[in-house]
């Protein structure tokens, strides 16, 4: 518990822990974000070419665009509990990368679709591979990270997403004027294929390099004192902690409230990152096509993407600095409910759509609040295939909520006015700064089991140090 310590006095310790740390975000934080950048590459690339002529193209109509919105979303909640079972028999190294050259071959494979059908089942299975990013990376986060650690990564990991985002309607838009046309294809459709053939690369950085869990590594770049480092700075874990066998997982994970509450906080969470999850900018920008060029349409949306990657990494590093979520969770809140209040004028100005739109990047700050505090909260149980099942439920849960959210609060065909939309958001403000302070009290609860060191414990080590220095 002493090497938690960031003492002065102990320079070798906290230097040995900062190169671990730097080797760490080497190797997990590039392999992590370059998945989750493709994962939403792939993800708003969609949303960018039903609007550069993937509508017209397959004759899709009505709500067809909101239901291949929740075939993926679909696809993605099956694919939740699997990968999380998996991934404590499977080595990480192996099934990270191993999804990840699915889906791109997957996201390949939408350019040759020629209807609706063909679209739905393709977006299905888009969603149940990608479906192991988000929560395998965050088992993966707290495999390694410590609490002070973790949000200012699932931060940057996050924001990495956004520039996704942004590089696909910049992508979309060059390949409109580049490639459009080219061997009979149409820009989207090279968009799509460029996509799948840029995540196979790091994936193969991922078979080679993904340093696994502190307990399976065997990569060549840590050393045995950095492993056992890893292991001492987050504490013992359960002897059964990879045990996945039904009749003891289900009662491990059931009978605690940590998964009912995180899950609740994911769904939540979810709910507040409507307006800028939903592309509904987008929309709004496509209906008013014959005032803004295609060139607008797919490009000026990025900038929700930029306030959210913003937003995330300064509340991420806040977070970690000062220990304190509530915060947080109280200003996401808050600037969700001006978003919603704007949105509600039925002639707001073109100024005020982009304002209000442009704010609710803020939105995505629930998610360095609610994995890193869900990380922090697990560890202390040192179980890891109940900390697994939950974090991959909270992805599944806020993914669950899309299945249907978006079609009965914000269908494509309300566009340009998602008046009860709206009206929804107003509550769920209220609701999520309500079930932030439920998961406080969660936390509060369980910090003493992980309190740093006790004044006896503090005691014996000075007297060990003491001990080890005459003998020195």
């Amino acid at each position: 518990m002493g090497l938690l310590s960031k003492d002065d006095s102990r320079p070798e310790r906290t230097q040995a822990e900062k190169k671990l740390v730097r080797k760490l975000d080497l190797f997990i934080m590039t392999y992590c974000c370059a998945a989750y950048f493709f994962n939403y590459l792939d993800r708003q690339s969609f949303a960018n070419a039903y609007v550069s002529g993937l509508r017209e193209d397959l004759g899709l109509v009505a709500n067809e665009y909101s239901i291949l919105l929740s075939m993926w979303t679909a696809g993605s909640v099956v694919g939740g509990i699997p990968h999380s079972l998996i991934i404590q028999k499977v080595a990480p190294r192996i099934w990270l990368p191993l999804t990840l050259v699915l889906w791109s071959g997957v996201t390949m494979c939408l350019a040759a679709c020629t209807n609706f059908s063909g679209l739905c089942a393709a977006r299905f299975f888009q969603g149940f591979l990608e479906a192991s990013v988000y929560g395998g990376s965050m088992y993966v986060f707290g495999s390694w990270y410590t609490p002070s650690e973790l949000s200012k990564r699932a931060a940057i990991f996050t924001a990495v997403g956004q520039v996704g985002s942004l590089f696909s309607g910049l992508m979309m838009t060059a390949m409109n004027k580049s490639l459009h046309g080219n061997a009979g294809l149409t820009g989207y459709q090279w968009v799509f294929i460029i996509n799948g053939l840029m995540g196979i690369p790091f994936a193969i950085f991922g078979f080679l390099f993904f340093p696994d869990l502190p307990e399976t590594t065997k990569v060549s770049y840590l050393t045995k004192e950095e492993i056992q480092l890893a292991h001492d700075r987050l504490g013992p874990r359960k002897e059964n902690s990879h045990s996945i066998h039904w009749k003891t997982l289900i009662p491990r994970v059931l009978k605690t409230p940590h998964i009912y509450l995180m899950a609740s906080l994911s769904v939540i969470s979810g709910m507040l990152e409507a307006f800028a999850f939903q592309g509904m900018f987008l929309l709004w920008m496509k209906y008013n096509k014959k005032r803004f060029s295609q060139t607008a349409i797919t490009t000026y949306p990025l900038g929700i993407q930029a306030v959210a990657i913003v937003s995330q990494i300064g509340a991420g590093m806040f977070i970690d600095r000062t220990g304190q979520r509530l915060p947080m969770v109280v200003f996401a809140a808050v600037i969700q409910l001006v978003t919603a209040i704007l949105l509600l004028q039925p002639h707001l100005s073109d100024g005020g759509v982009f304002t209000a739109h442009y704010l609710s990047g803020t939105s995505f700050i629930v998610n360095p609040v609610m994995y890193g505090w869900a990380n922090s909260i697990l560890q202390r149980t040192g179980d890891d295939a109940v900390r697994s099942v939950t974090l991959y439920t909270m992805a599944l849960s806020g993914q669950t909520l899309y299945t249907f959210w978006g079609i009965v609060m914000y269908p494509a065909t309300d566009v340009p006015y998602w008046k009860k939309g709206a009206i929804t958001m107003v509550v769920v403000c209220f609701a999520y700064v309500a079930i932030g302070y439920a998961v406080q009290r969660l936390d509060n609860k369980t910090k003493p089991i992980t309190s740093d060191v006790t004044d006896e414990e503090a005691s014996e080590e000075v007297v060990l140090e003491n001990q080890t220095t005459k003998v020195g």
